[in-house]
């Protein structure tokens, strides 16, 4: 059996307030495996972003990692000091933020931008260092590469500054990419476009992926396997397939009913009343209770962990050995 390339294991992610400690993502566990698109789905408060952006140690203050564990490979990185945490971005964890504009500095060229990332993370020479980052800006499909990588980021349309940064990402081979929403802030043709882009070169430089996104259509497109996160925890994780056909977990079923069909004429999508509760009025038991419509007793008492449910695993008592509908 392949190792796990990434081990996420019982991560906690706090914050301090003047009211207390928040709890942000709550106790949850995952690994990644070499190759691998995973995807990381909720709704906008869910704790998505929070989850990347612990992995790869860009946490901001007063936010922290209260508990829990990262390792990648045989690695601890969670307690890295910031140096060794600095040294690793980039050259064994990528990141693709969801707007470009925030991950590229306006006052270089896209050149000096890339050129900088590859000599910082290897032993190539300057004229080497271009020579690749021209073969990258091709690769990810800019036009006249040569010319464009003396150009500045404002030169560039959305679609073209998002394929700058997913090369930018891949610069120096790092086993795993975290991309936060990298479509979301794009028109939906350039979207397709970015999806297969990141699909075929992650497959290519056998890269793995944690796509983090709230939108379902990317999941379904890219992932391998998914993780359904509600209110900092997790509710579902599985197969993709098997999550978007035969999802369990009552707000899995939700999301998937809400998802339009071309095959299938129906009168009304699937409604989830009620929002995602606040950080600081998250109810006792299982998080989504008060907006389940099979929700009893023992739901509103005891938090349930992910349970066995063939084909995927999920948070919910309906799947318990003793219901508690029988208490």
């Amino acid at each position: 059996m392949t190792k796990p390339l990434l081990k996420v294991e019982h991560l906690r992610i706090e914050f301090d307030t003047r009211r207390g400690i928040l709890v942000a993502v709550d106790d949850i566990s995952f690994n990644v495996m070499p190759g691998e698109v995973f995807g990381i789905v909720g709704e906008s408060g869910a704790g998505k972003s929070l989850t990347g952006q612990a992995i790869i140690g860009l946490l901001e203050p007063p936010g922290r990692i209260g508990a829990g564990q990262i390792h990648l490979g045989a690695q601890r990185i969670d307690q890295l000091p910031y140096h060794e945490m600095r040294r690793l971005r980039g050259k064994k964890i990528g990141m693709i933020f969801q707007d470009p504009l925030t991950s590229l500095n306006p006052l270089y060229t896209i050149g000096k931008q890339l050129t900088e990332t590859i000599l910082t993370h290897s032993d190539m020479a300057s004229h080497q260092a271009r020579q690749h980052a021209i073969k990258l800006l091709d690769e990810v499909g800019i036009p006249a590469a040569e010319k464009r990588i003396d150009h500045y980021p404002h030169q560039f349309s959305g679609g073209m500054r998002q394929r700058v940064v997913i090369a930018l990402a891949l610069c120096v081979n790092p086993s795993l990419i975290i991309a936060d929403e990298p479509t979301t802030a794009l028109d939906v043709s350039i979207q397709a476009q970015i999806i297969a882009l990141l699909k075929r070169l992650c497959k290519e430089h056998d890269t793995a992926v944690i796509l983090i996104t709230h939108d379902m259509g990317v999941i379904a497109e890219i992932s391998d396997r998914v993780a359904v996160m509600y209110a900092g925890r997790l509710v579902e994780v599985g197969n993709v397939r098997d999550v978007v056909k035969e999802p369990k977990h009552p707000y899995s079923q939700g999301l998937m009913g809400s998802i339009p069909s071309l095959h299938h004429r129906t009168e009304l999508l699937t409604q989830i009343d009620g929002a995602m509760p606040r950080l600081t009025e998250i109810p006792p038991g299982c998080p989504f209770n008060p907006r389940c419509p099979h929700a009893f007793d023992r739901c509103r008492r005891q938090r349930p962990d992910l349970l066995d449910t063939d084909p995927t695993r999920a948070a919910c008592w309906l799947y318990g050995e003793k219901s508690g509908a029988l208490e």
